[in-house]
């Protein structure tokens, strides 16, 4: 994991020392009082407002972020066979046969986008796009299209 300077409540770095396993040190910290003298909570409440201004700084990392990768659009793949008159796309008509679908999200909109299976060039799909407020929808957004373009069948 590596190590983080530890600040006190006036962003000084704090006292370097040695855990104390007994909790004498807390005990004599608070005068004796068992009582929590600062905030146990990390600045919030359990109706989500902010109890007092606190720095909490790295609490919004995700365990499967990529350190110094930017934040790119969120997308989802799937390998699709386009029915009877193929999908449309805006570059170059019609395509057919076997294809990939990428639904992808990005600065509130999603959008669809195909490939032929193992191509390069990706085509956006004609009326493709929409807004989508909450990328939690992405997914479902990605079935639905898988749904409709799918056609192995004809």
């Amino acid at each position: 994991m590596g190590e983080q300077a530890v600040t006190g409540a006036d962003g000084t770095p704090a006292e370097e020392k040695t855990p104390d396993a007994t909790g004498d040190d807390a005990a004599a910290a608070s005068g004796g009082d068992p009582t929590p003298t600062g905030p146990a909570s990390a600045g919030m409440t359990a109706d989500g407002q902010q109890a007092v201004p606190a720095d909490v700084s790295g609490a919004g990392m995700s365990a499967d972020a990529t350190p110094g990768a930017p934040a790119g659009p969120a997308s989802r793949t799937a390998d699709i066979t386009a029915g009877p008159g193929g999908v449309m796309t805006d570059e170059v008509g019609v395509v057919t046969g076997e294809l990939t679908l990428r639904t992808e999200h990005a600065d509130g909109r999603v959008a669809l986008r195909v490939q032929y299976k193992d191509a390069d060039e990706w085509y956006a799909v004609t009326g493709g796009s929409a807004p989508l407020a909450d990328p939690a929808g992405l997914d479902a957004v990605h079935t639905v299209a898988v749904g409709l373009l799918n056609r192995p069948e004809g």
